[in-house]
């Protein structure tokens, strides 16, 4: 805090130091010019007494003395009477020095005879006394006093004297002792200095209690502030503090919340998997294109893309392993497809993409093959080595369609059409698929009320001992017959039926069908030795098909024994368990059979530990038995296989006596073909076999 007591006394002493310095002087300078000026006024009426009484003398020695030496002057009577009468008039004055000069500046008179003679000529007093100004000078001066030196002041007089006719004819220097004056003088001025002093401490004091006083004012009124600007600043810093965690928290909560909304809006147009963009923002960056394109008159592309054996590999080897792969497929597809301006994934091995700014179809067609390219090596994910095809389906904007509906539809289309030509392949969108896509959807409608309308139907292949060519099973074959459609063949709904999910309803009803049949001959005198029916992998995958098996075995009290199921390779490698499941069904008494052996990615390591009895050669061996060696050769290792591991052999598709007589020289078990009979209705087959018995 300021000091405001210390501020006064320091600034308080000055003011009185500068008072005095001031005061003191000045009182000094007004009181020696007052007496001065008192002084000369009697040394001028000193001067008048001495001209009134020696006016005659004094103005006989000026002119005397005008040409003669000073010896001269010194040893005149005239000059010592003179001095003794000017002694007389000092006597008893305050005047201690009385000299004459004459106009020339000579000292012609003095009351000390050894000034005689001395010139004043160049002394400024002296020139002003003979311009007739009086002049006086105050002096200190050593005196000697009963042989003691004392200082003595004297106020010095220069007087022009005049003649009758008021000019000067000289000048009279009366030198007048002050110094009772003086010494009054300094004691008064010391009396004065003392009375100020104290007038100003008297001064001094009352205002440094005053001050002193406004100081402990000041000091209280500082301490209130600082106490309460103490308390306040623990206030501020307080509420600071709480305003800091306050914002803290309100920062945290938004920077969570922004974290939150950039989470929500990352996964609301992301895909969670892959990282890629989802239908959504793909949707919308179509919509987008297409305004753009609209506006500059340019094409665009649309690319399904679908993973072929996807579905293997994620049902043999699990769900993780399938996510790994399309993580794989994503980063694969990112990285070495330049040409994909936007790249997305819509759900399962489903992926589309957007090529904008094309000058036609060879630009999509060169980012289908780079597409197609990226899957020519294999992935390998948790120490599986996985080859994989796509395929491609491309529509192009504005011919294939102006909307993203009509756009993405199309290219989907376009994509089954590049599946069902050959897997690895692409293809071009074209008004005619359309028209199968829905004949598709017609025909899949159709199907879902086949079975309640009574449409279906199943005919029996026999199926014979190669030498004897006795009936020993045959074949359980559904067919449709739809009224709108007329008689579909299998090949068209079969697959429709596997890819809508149908095929478990329809599978499981030609099962109970055919062994209804069956049993219903038996009852009728006509025993069928075996009936071969096909599985489905969605049957075998449908949790709990042993025990609706079980229950159509108990329903019509057919022998398991007399049941043969045909399974596939591409049946077994899909389903989960499948090892587990076959014995199951195996320990039911079913007979199990490998159809189509050799078509697949067959595995001797798997056949070994498969529990089937029996093989079926495939037809599209069989068909180039005499004119294909390598179908033969092929035919020859089957059987080779079979024996090796006590399997029965059927062969399908027979239709010559030649292939016949070829697949009974390799030891094949069985036959089925038209050379033995084509797939008949049971009424028809009952009355062709049971008169062969």
């Amino acid at each position: 805090m300021f000091n405001l007591s210390r501020y006064f006394s320091t600034v308080s002493f000055i003011l009185i130091v500068l008072a005095a310095g001031v005061l003191g002087p000045l009182y000094r300078q007004l009181a020696v010019q007052q007496m001065t000026a008192l002084a000369e006024e009697r040394n001028v009426a000193m001067a008048q007494v001495f001209r009134n009484s020696l006016n005659e003398p004094l103005e006989g020695l000026m002119l005397a003395s005008i040409g003669q030496e000073t010896a001269s002057l010194r040893h005149s009577a005239e000059l010592q009477a003179l001095a003794g009468r000017v002694a007389a008039l000092m006597k008893e004055t305050a005047v201690v020095k009385v000299k004459v000069y004459n106009r020339l500046g000579v000292v012609i008179f003095s009351t000390d005879a050894d000034l005689l003679g001395q010139t004043l000529l160049d002394s400024a007093h002296f020139r002003s006394a003979m311009h007739g100004e009086v002049v006086s000078e105050l002096a200190r001066r050593g005196a000697s006093q009963d042989g003691a030196p004392s200082p003595v002041d004297l106020l010095a007089s220069y007087i022009p004297v005049r003649n009758e006719g008021r000019a000067v004819e000289g000048v009279l220097e009366l030198d007048q002792d002050v110094t009772a004056f003086m010494d009054l003088l300094s004691r008064t001025l010391w009396w004065v200095t003392g009375g100020v002093f104290c007038i100003f401490a008297g001064l001094y004091l009352m205002q440094y209690m005053v001050v002193r006083r406004a100081q402990q004012i000041l000091e209280e009124q500082e301490g209130r502030i600082k106490a309460a600007r103490d308390t306040l600043e623990i206030q501020v810093d307080a509420r600071t503090d709480e305003l800091r965690r306050a914002n803290r928290q309100l920062e945290a909560e938004i920077a969570e919340r922004r974290q939150a909304e950039n989470k929500l809006n990352y996964l609301a147009y992301h895909d969670p998997l892959t990282g890629l963009a989802n239908r959504r923002c793909f949707i919308e960056r179509l919509e987008q294109s297409l305004r753009e394109s609209s506006v500059n008159g340019q094409l665009l592309a649309v690319l399904f893309i679908d993973l072929d054996q996807f579905k293997q590999v994620n049902d043999s080897l699990g769900h993780s392993v399938g996510d790994e792969l399309l993580i794989s497929v994503a980063a694969r597809l990112s990285e070495n497809v330049k040409l994909i301006d936007m790249l997305a994934r819509l759900g399962g091995d489903e992926f589309i993409c957007l090529m904008e700014g094309l000058h036609g179809q060879r630009d999509v067609a060169i980012l289908a093959e780079e597409i197609i390219a990226t899957f020519e090596h294999p992935f390998v994910i948790g120490g599986h080595e996985l080859f994989l095809s796509t395929s491609v389906g491309i529509s192009i904007y504005p011919g294939d369609g102006a909307s993203v509906g009509d756009l993405m539809r199309n290219a989907d289309t376009a994509m089954y059409r590049a599946k069902a030509v050959g897997r690895g392949q692409f293809h071009f969108y074209t008004p005619e698929m359309t028209r199968d896509a829905q004949e598709r959807i017609q025909m899949e409608n159709l199907l879902r009320r086949a079975l309640e309308n009574g449409e279906m139907s199943v005919k029996l292949q026999p199926q014979v001992d190669t030498r004897s060519g006795a009936l020993v099973g045959a074949e359980a074959l559904v067919r449709w017959d739809s009224p709108e459609l007329g008689s579909v063949q299998p090949s068209r709904f079969i697959p429709l039926a596997e890819d809508s999910g149908a095929i478990v309803s329809l599978g499981n009803w030609v099962l109970r069908e055919t062994c209804r049949q069956v049993m219903q001959w038996q009852e009728s005198g006509f025993a069928l030795p075996m009936v071969s029916v096909n599985l489905s992998v969605k049957q075998l995958e449908r949790p709990g098909f042993i025990e609706t098996l079980e229950q159509i075995l108990a329903e019509t009290g057919m022998e398991p024994s007399r049941l043969k199921l045909e399974i596939t390779e591409s049946v077994v490698m899909a389903v989960t368990d499948a090892f587990d499941l076959l014995d199951r069904l195996h320990s039911l008494g079913v007979t199990l059979a490998l159809d189509d052996f050799g078509t697949g990615y067959s595995s001797l390591s798997y056949l070994k530990m498969l529990p089937v009895q029996q093989l079926k050669i495939d037809q599209s061996f069989v068909v180039g038995i005499g004119s294909n060696p390598d179908d033969e050769a092929i035919i020859r290792t089957v059987m080779a296989l079979a024996r090796s591991l006590n399997f029965e052999v059927v062969a399908e598709g027979v239709e010559t006596a030649a292939q016949a007589a070829f697949l009974a020289e390799q030891g094949c078990d069985q036959l089925q073909g038209f050379l033995h009979g084509k797939a008949v209705a049971p009424s028809e087959f009952l009355a062709r076999w049971a008169a062969a018995e």
